[in-house]
């Protein structure tokens, strides 16, 4: 007599690692989208010194109308997902469907905000800010210092973010004078996928994938990068109509916008074309 054996699914799903949102820190979402798809932000120019007449009816020099400039800040990431669960699929396996929506987050929705907000930040940085460089252990804190040199010269303020890929990380450890002076706070507070801090920004390891092609590292100020996320929609049908079982469906609605007047306050090192 022929014996089947019984199957059954093990309790414990083979998840993915990933790390959850990383670029956070280093963006903003200081203007407001509600009831707007669009928001206009206004920059005033200044006008130059001129010296000081002690005669004549001109003596604060001739007055020059100040002018302004308007950015439009136009949302246009629309994005979605849709799955379903049938309902003897989720009883007789270990599929669950709040779970699998948690996964969805977490392994597509996540790391695709992420990967948008860096792009940005890389195209959009002022052209000056934007070096071509290989690392190695013996140049990678110069050339993190160069950065924030440019950055001190523009005048951004403190409060800065370093972000890098894994591959800049391995030298920033392997290098004599970053580990000199490196040292974190027992104390301090770390940032999601902070490893360490240099001349005090929080340093940011990021996966080459989310940080962009030939990327080494970015070190910006939150101020520049403006990241609404003006709808996060997700939820789960059990039995719709058409589906004996759960449907679930997800929207994101979201953008990132690097200001004008602070594109200066962003620096991205990157590896030479082809390297």
């Amino acid at each position: 007599m022929a014996i089947t054996l019984t199957s059954k699914f093990s309790p414990l799903i083979d998840e993915k690692f990933k790390l959850g949102a990383l670029s956070t820190p280093g963006v903003n979402n200081d203007y407001e989208f509600v009831g707007a798809q669009t928001v206009k932000v206004t920059s005033v120019n200044t006008v130059a010194l001129t010296d000081y007449a002690r005669s004549g009816g001109s003596r604060f020099g001739t007055p020059t109308e100040l002018e302004n400039t308007i950015q439009e800040l136009t949302l246009s990431q629309d994005k979605a997902f849709s799955f379903t669960i049938d309902k003897m699929n989720e009883e007789e396996t270990e599929m669950k469907a709040a779970e699998a929506l948690a996964r969805q987050l977490r392994e597509v929705v996540i790391p695709h905000v992420d990967t948008y907000r860096f792009a940005q930040m890389v195209a959009k940085a002022d052209k000056k800010h934007v070096k071509e460089v290989e690392l190695t252990k013996d140049n990678v804190h110069e050339e993190i210092l160069t950065g924030t040199e440019a950055l001190d010269d523009e005048e951004v303020p403190d409060n800065r973010i370093i972000f890098a890929t894994p591959a800049g990380i391995k030298w920033l450890k392997l290098c004599d004078t970053f580990v000199k002076t490196s040292d974190m706070s027992k104390d301090a507070i770390l940032l999601k996928g902070q490893v360490a801090e240099l001349d005090g920004m929080p340093v940011i390891k990021v996966p080459t994938t989310r940080l962009g092609a030939n990327v080494n590292f970015i070190i910006t100020h939150r101020s520049a990068t403006v990241a609404p996320i003006k709808l996060e929609d997700y939820r789960l049908h059990v039995d719709p109509p058409g589906i004996s079982g759960t449907l679930a469906e997800g929207r994101i609605y979201f953008d990132a916008f690097i200001l004008n007047n602070k594109k200066k306050a962003i620096y991205v090192c990157k590896a030479p074309a082809g390297a």
